[in-house]
């Protein structure tokens, strides 16, 4: 499947090498701005195919390779509609129609202040009023926070022995009354991307706005994971290409050949085809439909990691390099080992499916 898209992988990296330049590239990150024209540019490209899913995670691999903050945000506007497509109803699976032409821009809401990786832990609650459902509660680092004309939302809807069985998902027009965002600033990474804290005060939501069944929450939740943790897997393996690109001019141009470096050359290059393999290994069975949660934690934790260890080995390599470029790459590998499941969460993820089977 994937060897057949190589065209559309030079078609995507052409784009990129064109329009995430190093003056727009520092521009956006330098002043922490969504890049809202490149977004829409990369949209036109017909990269958001869920026909033909695999195209979404090239193109994700080679936008990062360039520049991450740019291709993160270029590819964030669907962020959560894998939820929509599963499980919502036919009004919330139109506005999916609208977000892939770039009209419409979508946010996952789920974590909350209180904590991040605890997903049934969470505090937001969607309480039943008649025919309605009033949504209180807050939220913290939502990709597109301050700027998605919807976000998916996770919140409890019943108070249940086993915390999981009691939450839910809402799709909630960010122009309601009580809802409010607030843009936050100076992050380390990925600056170009628009990132919140989300508050809910008594936001009236119709039952229409619930997405599926209600209870099911959680379900459908870790169900988008086993999806999104492998474009997150290809946000890292494009970072770690990127990283590993710097390395390898700075070295030819400086002609280094001293043994610590080749080493390094060699260490970089093989990690970074191990979690190559893993990641599209892993994709070839979500892509089937047959998701392998073991295996989309393993590409998603080998190649976050793989991600800050490249980024790290191109600053040490290039040393006093003024390159800005290189710097932005060590800043926007961190985030790879947290969002969407941290690693540990993701080795808790691939143990217990381990030893759950034969």
């Amino acid at each position: 499947m994937f060897d057949e898209l190589n065209d559309y992988r030079k078609k995507i990296r052409e784009f990129a090498l064109k329009e995430f330049t190093e003056d727009v590239s520092k521009k956006y990150d330098r002043n922490e701005e969504f890049p809202f024209d490149i977004a829409k540019k990369a949209l036109s490209l017909g990269m958001i195919d869920m026909e033909n899913p695999a195209k979404i995670l090239i193109a994700i691999e080679e936008m990062c390779r360039v520049d991450a903050g740019l291709g993160i945000s270029a590819t964030l506007p669907y962020f959560g509609g894998e939820v929509l497509l599963l499980f919502g109803n036919d009004g919330q699976k139109k506005i999916l129609n609208d977000v892939y032409q770039g009209k419409v821009m979508l946010g996952l809401g789920i974590t909350e202040p209180s904590g991040g990786s605890d997903v049934a832990g969470l505090k937001t609650f969607a309480k039943k009023s008649g025919n309605k459902y009033i949504l209180n509660g807050s939220k913290m680092f939502i990709s597109n926070g301050a700027i998605a004309d919807y976000l998916v939302v996770l919140a409890r809807t019943s108070e249940e022995e086993k915390r999981h069985q009691g939450l839910s998902t809402f799709l909630v027009n960010t122009k309601l009354k009580g809802f409010k965002a607030t843009k936050l600033e100076n992050k380390l990474g990925v600056r170009a991307t628009n990132t919140a804290e989300i508050e809910f005060n008594d936001v009236e939501l119709s039952e229409g706005d619930l997405i599926g069944e209600e209870g099911k929450g959680f379900y459908y939740i870790m169900t988008f994971f086993n999806i999104s943790r492998i474009y997150v897997a290809g946000q890292a393996l494009g970072i770690s290409e990127g990283a590993f690109d710097k390395i390898k001019s700075y070295v030819k141009t400086m002609n280094l050949a001293d043994e610590q470096t080749m080493f390094d050359v060699a260490d970089v290059s093989t990690r970074i085809e191990a979690a190559k393999q893993l990641t599209y290994n892993a994709a070839s069975y979500l892509f089937k439909y047959d998701p392998k949660p073991e295996l989309t934690s393993m590409a998603k934790a080998y190649s976050g990691e793989t991600a800050v260890y490249s980024s790290e080995k191109a600053m040490e390599i290039t040393g006093k390099s003024p390159d800005e470029s290189i710097q932005r790459i060590f800043r926007n590998a961190k985030i790879m080992e947290i969002w969407e499941g941290t690693s540990e969460v993701e080795k808790l993820v691939i143990s217990k499916q381990i030893l759950k089977g034969d």
